[in-house]
Order: structure tokens, then C-alpha cells, then sequence
């Protein structure tokens, strides 16, 4: 991760404008581009002059640099101190809130994904599917006339920084469930809560069970000290491994890469595409992962992102798993968070990322081997609920045409019962990993670097 300033000119008094002198462009030498810096002081000069309000000129600068990334594609964005400060919180895992996952509702309210296990959410009674449809802070924001604010109209971001404060403090949110008449209020008081990225468990003698929440700075240790404490319960080698990926959003690249590392002898993990020479990465395996070759079933779904993507797809390329359950999300590019001067910062779409086999997973996702149905999409079908949106769905993305590579490198060198039972991913999952057939199949399968030979 590198630095890059971006500094901000003052020009002739009440006229703003604001060059980037990113690394490697040079100066804004030629006359088109002073004429689109004439054309953005000239109209912030008639916005500051003639506008019916007021307005601000950081907030109007802000505005444009927000508007100017929102045209580049979904994941670029600028983020103001509080949400520089908001994502290296996500990183760490670590902070002080209620413990929900949210997303956004087609009509505008926000929707809780699921509570964190043991967070004051999950204790307070707060169950997936809940609208949130108003937030009540103890101690109201300076802007606020009103006791609690709909959430109709507000980010994600904005409900989130509602959502978190100091330990003991409290919040109330207006649940709507879809068994009330009206909106009830739930009072949560604020804990630490901890995100756990890896949890596992035996799910019978032999058969092991480890599911990745997100890919964080202690990701790759948490995963090494799970599978020694797995092995060391279980007695005797793994007969098999089920790693559990759905709804794994992602996170960081290298954490993706050593996970990965963990079950790969050698060859390429994953290689990286972009403008600049730095972005022209290649990932391999070190030789030292240290995990033994049992089978392995990865389970995958819609909500399986990014870093997750990364890990079944260099297993699959490897014929190192078998992956199983519905085609992943399809976001196939790598940020870079580059921080500016005041705190803020810039996540930017710097490189296209691609498996061993070439493949790029841009828009269309991974495929899986053995393709399950999930219950839950189909009762939501069933009640004509919106489905779980993908890559493919986001205004702005890249398309796979657009990641397709140049060429393929080619190159891979050489729960309990009870819980699989009520699991239909995780039942098939473990019904594949007890039949040898499949992997026998993998193990007969032609290498890369032949198939390519032979095409």
C-alpha cells in the first residue's frame, strides 16, 4: 500500500480548482486539461455565486471528488476521515456497536442480514430480515430536530456510525418484523464486539468443518490455530475438510492468498492485471502450508465475494476441492486504499484479479462442481422477495469482457449431525467429501499447463 498526496489549488479568491498529480501522470501539461479545470471552476464559482442556499466549499469539492469515482465503477470511492477510520476498524475486527450485518432494501430501509452471535444485538432479540426503520440515539446528532430519524433516506454508512459508539452507552431502533402490526422498539446497549473470522468444529469422527466469515489482518492465524485445535480433537488425520465461504464478503488480499497457501503444495494462487507495473502481481504457494492432502469441500453461494472468491478458485483450478453450492458473486478486481492528507482516504480499483487457470471471475462468478440449491433463496422466490444482488447487478461494473486476460498462465505446478442435517449445502457437502469417487476424479484429472497445451 502506498502513499499518493492529492494536493488542493486556491486560484484567484472565490475560484477553486483542484488538480491530482497521481504518481506516474505527470503534470497537467496540455491545453484540454486546463480547459476541464476552467470548466469545473466555473461552474463551482456559479454554484458558490448563484446557488438558492449557502453551500460549503469542501463540501462542494467533496461532492465532485465523490461524483468523479461514482463514474470509474461501484467499488471506487472516496472516503471522508470517519470512514477511513470506519474501514481500518472493518480490517481489525474489532470495535464498540450493536453486532448486525445490513444492507440496503430495494424500497430504501435498512435490513438486518443477520446478528453476530453473543453481541448485544443477537441478546436484545434482534432477528435477520428485521427492518430497521428508525434510529433512536441516545444522544442526537447536532443537525437533528427529531427524537429518531427514518432510515428510508439514510446511507448505510450514516446508519452504521449511528449504530457504533462507547461501551455501555445505549440505542434504540424501531424494528419492524414480519409478524408486527406496527414498528416495535428495541433498546441495545453498546459492547465490544468481535468480529470472529474463523469458527470450526467436528462435524463427525473424521469429518472437519471450519467456516471463513471474512478475510481480516488475523485471518490467516486464526484458521492455523482452528485447524490445530480441529486435528487435535479429531485424533487422527482428516478424513475430510468442509470450508465454509457463503455470504464471505472478503476483505484482504494477502489474507486470501496465505488461506489459500495453507492447502496448496506450490504453483499460482492468484495473479493480478492493472495500468501500472506494481499491479503486475503473481501469488504463489510457498511449499510450506503445512496441511496434509485430504479431500476438501468448499461451499460457496451468492454472497461469496471477492477474497473468498480468490481461495475457491485457486482450490478449484488445483483440483484441490470441489466446490459445491450456488455461483459466487463475480467481483474479480483488487482496491488499493491510499491515504490522503487530513485523514481522509481514496479506495481505488487498481487491478483486475485472475485464477491459476487464467480464468477471470469478473461479473460472472465461480462456478461450482456440484450445484445445490439454498432453501432460503427459494422460499424467498416462492414469496417474490428480492434476490441477493450480485456483481453483475452493480451500475458501473466492469464487465467479463472487460477482465477477460490476454492469455491464460496456465500454471498450477505440480457441525454436528443435527446441524448438517438441517443444512442441505452442508449435508451434501459432507455426503461428497464420504465418497471417494469424486476425488478419485480430481486426482485423474489433467494437470493446467496440459489442457492448455492442448487447446
Amino acid at each position: 500500500m502506498r502513499q499518493i498526496r492529492t494536493p488542493v489549488a486556491f486560484l484567484s479568491g472565490a475560484l477553486v480548482a483542484f488538480a491530482f498529480n497521481l504518481a506516474g501522470l505527470g503534470r497537467l501539461a496540455d491545453a484540454a486539461r486546463y480547459d476541464d479545470l476552467n470548466l469545473f471552476s466555473s461552474v463551482l464559482d456559479h454554484v458558490r455565486r448563484f446557488y438558492v442556499e449557502p453551500v460549503d466549499d469542501n463540501d462542494l469539492v467533496r461532492g465532485a471528488v465523490r461524483g468523479m469515482l461514482a463514474e470509474l465503477d461501484p467499488h471506487s470511492t472516496f472516503m471522508d476521515k470517519d470512514a477511513y477510520k470506519e474501514m481500518q476498524v472493518d480490517t481489525r475486527g474489532e470495535f464498540h456497536g450493536l453486532g448486525i450485518e445490513i444492507s440496503k432494501r430495494p424500497d430504501g430501509f435498512i435490513e438486518v442480514v443477520a446478528p453476530i452471535e453473543g453481541t448485544p444485538a443477537a441478546r436484545a432479540g434482534i432477528r435477520p430480515r428485521d427492518q430497521i426503520v428508525g434510529i433512536c440515539p441516545e444522544e442526537r446528532p447536532e443537525d437533528w430536530q427529531e427524537d429518531c430519524r427514518p432510515t428510508k433516506s439514510m446511507s448505510l454508512f450514516d446508519a452504521v456510525k449511528l449504530m457504533r459508539g462507547p461501551r455501555g452507552s445505549t440505542i434504540t431502533l424501531q424494528i419492524f418484523r414480519e409478524s408486527f402490526d406496527s414498528p416495535q422498539p428495541y433498546t441495545v446497549t453498546r459492547d465490544v464486539v468481535k468480529i470472529v473470522s474463523v469458527d470450526g468444529r467436528m462435524l463427525e469422527p473424521g469429518y472437519a468443518y471450519v467456516a471463513l466469515r471474512a478475510f481480516q489482518e488475523s485471518t490467516a492465524p486464526d484458521l492455523e490455530a482452528t485447524l490445530a485445535r480441529l486435528h487435535s480433537e479429531s485424533g487422527r488425520s482428516f478424513e475430510g475438510l468442509v470450508l465454509d465461504l457463503r455470504s464471505n464478503p472478503g476483505g484482504l488480499l494477502d489474507q486470501a492468498v496465505k488461506v489459500a497457501d495453507f492447502f496448496l503444495e506450490d504453483g499460482l494462487i492468484v495473479y493480478t492485471k492493472g495500468r501500472v507495473a506494481s499491479q503486475l502481481q503473481e501469488f504463489r504457494a510457498s511449499g510450506d502450508g503445512g496441511e496434509p492432502h485430504y479431500p476438501i469441500a468448499i461451499l460457496v453461494n451468492e454472497g461469496t465475494a471477492s477474497a473468498s472468491e480468490i481461495v475457491a478458485g485457486a482450490l478449484q483450478d488445483h483440483h484441490r476441492a470441489l466446490v459445491i453450492g450456488q455461483k459466487s458473486f463475480g467481483k474479480g478486481s483488487v482496491q488499493t486504499v491510499f491515504p490522503l492528507e487530513g485523514g481522509s482516504g481514496l479506495r481505488l480499483t487498481t487491478a483486475l484479479y485472475y485464477t491459476p487457470g487464467g480464468r477471470s471471475i469478473q461479473e460472472v462468478g465461480i462456478e461450482p462442481d456440484i450445484a445445490v440449491a439454498n432453501p432460503v433463496a427459494e422460499a424467498r422466490q416462492v414469496a417474490q422477495l428480492p434476490r441477493r444482488l450480485r456483481e453483475k447487478d452493480l451500475e458501473g461494473h466492469f464487465t467479463h469482457k472487460d477482465a477477460a486476460p490476454d492469455k491464460a498462465q496456465g500454471d498450477t505446478g505440480d457441525a454436528s449431525a443435527e446441524t448438517a442435517a438441517s443444512d442441505l449445502q452442508l449435508a451434501r457437502a459432507l455426503e461428497v467429501l464420504k465418497s471417494w469417487t469424486y476425488f478419485d476424479r480430481l486426482r485423474g484429472a489433467p494437470k493446467l499447463t496440459e489442457q492448455a497445451s492442448a487447446k
